[in-house]
C-alpha cells in the first residue's frame, strides 16, 4: 500500500514497510544492515500536514517510533522515523489499536506526539503518574473510529 494509506492510519498503529527487496542472507553483515534500514516496522506517533514557506513546499509526513535503546530499563535512545508522502517505500498495517485502549500524547494540537499507548484508560493515568509530561492528553480509541476505518476502506489492510 502507499504512504497515503499508512498516513491516513489511527495513531498507535503499527505499520510495516518495504522496498521490495528479497532479505540477503546473515552472511552478508552490511547488505542485510541497509536491507534493515528500508525494511522494518514501527508504530504510528505523529502525522504532520503538508508545510510551506515562500516557495519551499515540503509535503506531508507521518513519523513511526521504530525502536527504544538502552538498557537495565533506561532508555536511552530512541529511534523514529520520518516518511514523506512521496515515499517509493510500500507501508502495510500490521496492528491497529484496540477499541478501549488510550492513547497519551505529550500535548494537545496538530503537533502532538504518541509517547505511550496502555491498555486503558486507567493505565494510561498510572503510566502518566511516573512519567514527566506536564500537558499530556489521554484519548481513547473507540469503536466509532474502527468503524469508519471499515466504511473508508481502510481495515481491509
Amino acid at each position: 500500500m502507499s504512504a497515503h494509506i499508512a498516513f491516513m492510519a489511527p495513531i498507535g498503529t503499527i505499520i510495516a514497510w518495504s522496498d521490495g527487496a528479497p532479505r540477503p542472507s546473515e552472511r552478508h553483515r552490511r547488505k542485510l544492515f541497509a536491507w534493515q534500514s528500508n525494511n522494518s516496522n514501527g508504530r504510528l506517533i505523529r502525522k504532520q500536514g503538508e508545510l510551506g514557506s515562500g516557495s519551499i513546499i515540503l509535503p506531508a509526513s507521518f513519523t513511526l517510533h521504530e525502536a527504544d535503546q538502552g538498557a537495565a530499563g533506561v532508555i536511552t535512545i530512541r529511534v523514529h522515523r520520518t516518511f514523506s508522502l512521496e515515499t517509493r517505500l510500500t507501508f502495510t498495517i500490521e496492528e491497529r489499536p484496540a477499541i478501549g485502549s488510550c492513547r497519551v500524547f505529550d500535548r494537545a494540537g496538530d503537533n502532538a506526539e504518541l509517547v505511550h499507548l496502555a491498555a486503558n484508560r486507567r493505565a494510561a493515568e498510572e503510566w502518566l503518574s511516573r512519567h514527566g509530561y506536564p500537558h499530556a492528553v489521554l484519548e481513547v480509541v473507540t469503536a466509532d473510529e474502527v468503524a469508519a476505518d471499515v466504511v473508508e476502506g481502510r481495515a481491509a489492510a
